[in-house]
């Protein structure tokens, strides 16, 4: 258990630290109207869901 949580959290560090890189992807859409911006991560959160479900197919191999 203790090796999943720290594998887990490598993992996030270096999700965080690719956003933080990368930025805004091109499939994500922003909406301004005056004081107000909406924010809509769809091609992140998509590319997230491929690789954390490529992650946990292959945790789950070795188990």
């Amino acid at each position: 258990m203790n090796r999943l949580l720290i594998i887990a959290g490598i993992v996030l560090i270096i999700i965080g630290l690719i956003g933080t890189y990368i930025g805004k992807l091109p499939g994500d859409m922003v909406w301004k109207k005056g004081n107000t911006t909406v924010y809509f991560p769809i091609m992140t959160s998509i590319i997230i869901s491929v690789v954390l479900s490529l992650i946990f197919m292959i945790i789950g191999r070795f188990k």
